[in-house]
């Protein structure tokens, strides 16, 4: 079995696993299935996270798998059980941990970042990130679990409602996600994207696309929106144009939920902001519930996996799946630990 390691900038070294020492107490051991590919990947991939990373490092956190064997001390889970992980691993003791947000400790580890992810094929964690998977799903799909739940936050952030209209800014991987999951819930959703095969394959999952080299987008959506602006717009796309243009497409007292990891300070206008009293909230990572509805819905079959999945690689493959990830043309690409398809 192979293992999948960043070493530097472009550049993924693939080695011969070593021998993974048994779970530590609290710990399980998960023989992994699946890892999907994501953005935070190619930053590290591109050398942007050199002054956090250390290498070489085993990355991925995107994954499903099945429980290999327990450390001591861990009860509630059985040999076999197939799980994901929520990757974040906080200390309990910080400010934001002790006011209840431990999901966003002021000293988090998040695994398969600061330390090593699921491109291995056995990886031990806390017992205390998993997340159960039903009986029957698809091992291949429930890696969309983890970006699902970072949609399923999104919009619970963004306190959106049924029948509320918003506006989703970007449309790659979590862009396409959280319009499945503002829709679940029964809003109405409209996703502008600069990209023409991009545009293709939102729209052909059903949703509204709007492209604005082609339209206003402002004046689109006050048309759409009858004047009055979207309730909720979500800014995913991570460019310096979208987030100037974000605050005047939201209704008065609408809100901007901020998705997108924005390496630099942007430029945003607030006097739109003071003028309709708009609401701006930051969404990071997730909750446990996030996971748990995330779960929900890939097993359910309202996130349309099959059709989200571009491509299965091979892990040897890991540096060309990036590649082809880093082109823009690919929605979600998984890579093939186990090496079962």
């Amino acid at each position: 079995m192979l293992t999948a390691s960043y070493v530097r900038n472009r550049t993924i070294e693939i080695t011969e696993a070593e021998t993974t020492p048994p779970p530590p107490p609290g710990s399980v051991q998960i023989a992994v299935s699946h890892v999907g590919l994501c953005g935070t990947d190619l930053h590290i991939f591109h050398g942007s996270m050199d002054a956090r990373v250390g290498t070489p490092l085993v990355f991925g956190h995107e994954m499903s798998g099945e429980i290999a064997a327990l450390g001591e001390g861990v009860t509630g889970w059985s040999v076999g059980d197939p799980v994901t992980v929520m990757p974040l691993d906080w200390d309990g003791t910080c400010p934001a941990c002790l006011a209840g947000n431990e999901h966003i400790c002021q000293n988090l580890d998040f695994i398969g970042i600061d330390s090593p992810g699921a491109l291995q094929p056995l990886w031990n964690v806390p017992a205390s990130t998993l997340v159960a998977l039903p009986a029957g799903i698809r091992l291949d799909h429930a890696a969309l679990v983890e970006p699902v739940a970072v949609a399923v936050h999104d919009v619970r952030r963004a306190e959106l409602k049924a029948g509320e209209k918003a506006v989703v800014i970007g449309g790659g991987p979590i862009g396409v996600l959280i319009a499945t999951v503002a829709r679940s819930i029964g809003a109405e959703v409209a996703v502008i994207e600069l990209d023409g095969g991009r545009r293709e394959q939102v729209a052909a999952l059903g949703f509204t696309t709007v492209d604005p080299r082609a339209v206003d987008q402002t004046a689109w959506v006050e048309e759409w929106t009858g004047g009055v602006g979207a309730d909720v717009v979500f800014e995913v796309s991570g460019a310096a144009a979208a987030v100037l243009g974000a605050t005047a497409l939201a209704k008065v007292r609408g809100t901007l939920v901020v998705v997108a990891i924005h390496p630099t300070p942007r430029e945003i206008d607030l006097q739109r902001v003071f003028w309709r009293e708009l609401t701006i909230r930051g969404a990071r990572v997730y909750q446990r519930t996030d996971f748990e509805r995330a779960v929900e819905l890939v097993a359910d079959g309202t996130v349309p996996a099959e059709v989200l999945i571009t491509s299965r690689v091979p892990l040897a493959e890991t540096q060309a799946a990036l590649e082809e990830l880093e082109s823009g043309r690919a929605m979600k690409i998984l890579v093939d630990v186990a090496g079962k398809a």
